[in-house]
Order: C-alpha cells, then structure tokens, then sequence
C-alpha cells in the first residue's frame, strides 16, 4: 500500500511510482483509471464535497484485486474546475482523501494520481490529449503502454488512451461497470477481495 503525499493526491507530484511487489505476474503493468464516472458517480458540475463522493458499486473491490494482481493502479483525472475558479485545490484534496479513505475501508488504495487542473485547448494532458497517460508512464518507467489499461466512462478516455498507445475499456451507460471489467481483466480474484 502506498502512502499518498498532498502533492500526490493533487496530481502535482512528479517523482517516479515504485514498481508494485508481484508485478512481474501482473495482467497489466498500469491500470489507469477515470474518476467520476468509472470510480464513483457522476454527478453534475464538480465532487467539490467529500460527502458527495460516493464509490460506484464493486469499484472499491476491483481496485483490491488490480492491487493484489501486482498492477500499480493510476488515477488520471480532468479537473478543470480549477482552471474556472469552480474547485479549489483544498476541495480537491479533501475529495481525494476521501477517495483514499473509501478504498482503503475495501483493502484498495492507488499508486499515482495526474491530474489536469487546466482550461479546454490550453495544455497537453487534458484527456482526450495523453499528457495524463503519457506522463503516468513517464513517472512509471518500467511500465509499457501496451501493458496497460485505460479504464473510463467518457470518448475523451478512449481517445487519450489510444493517443498514448495505451489499450482501453469504456464504462456506464449500456456498457459495464468497473466491477464487471475487473470481474473479467482478474476473474474470481475480484470478487473474493
């Protein structure tokens, strides 16, 4: 389990993220995940209050097994919120340490968190652009995009992912949840954890 610094759970840090115990075994060098939407419930505007956090069903037990499977498990995460004054970095970090705090109550936590605090068409990491993915793989240096998994709700997921050459899986709507991808990407693993 890896302990997240303020710098981290706003997605500030740059350092590398340490290669997970077991993951030579590992389905998937990085699981790259979406927040809202694939985590925990969309809802409309910005999380801006921990209370509005709420895990989507099985997402908590999906990031167990990716955990226990030896992946190191990435949050990327659009927040241009802050960019239009709408969020704060202290709502911010409250709403990831409540994040933290949910997974952990199911065994879960995150290795990493990128985040794009920017306006539209200003930057290069605001999904659908890869500057998330891209430098996800950058701080894990020992992890091959094809190795990974992009997993989010949104198109602009899915083209951030293949921009970076990552592989990637759509979530909501008519198609599965996060708990129905991990039952599949780690088999009974995910619902015994």
């Amino acid at each position: 389990m890896t302990l997240l610094s303020d710098a981290e759970l706003l997605g500030e840090n740059r350092a590398p993220i340490p290669r997970p115990q077991g993951s030579a075994a590992a389905p998937y060098d990085l699981l790259l995940l979406d927040r809202d939407g694939t985590l925990n419930v969309r809802r409309p505007g910005y999380v801006d209050d921990p209370e509005d956090l709420v895990l989507l069903p099985g997402a908590a037990r999906t990031v167990a097994a990716a955990n226990a499977a030896g992946c190191a498990v990435v949050l990327v995460s659009n927040q241009r919120g802050i960019a239009t004054g709408t969020l704060t970095r202290p709502q911010l970090l409250a709403v990831h340490r409540a994040l933290v705090s949910q997974l952990a109550g199911a065994g879960a936590w995150l290795d990493a968190i990128q985040v794009c605090p920017h306006e539209d068409r200003t930057c290069d990491c605001r999904k659908p652009r890869a500057g998330l993915l891209r430098e996800a793989l950058r701080r894990a240096h020992w992890a091959s995009g094809r190795r990974s998994l992009m997993v989010g709700d949104q198109p602009g997921d899915l083209a951030a992912a293949a921009a970076a050459g990552v592989p990637s899986v759509q979530v909501g709507g008519p198609d599965p949840s996060l708990w129905a991808v991990g039952q599949k990407m780690f088999g009974g693993n995910a619902s015994r954890v």
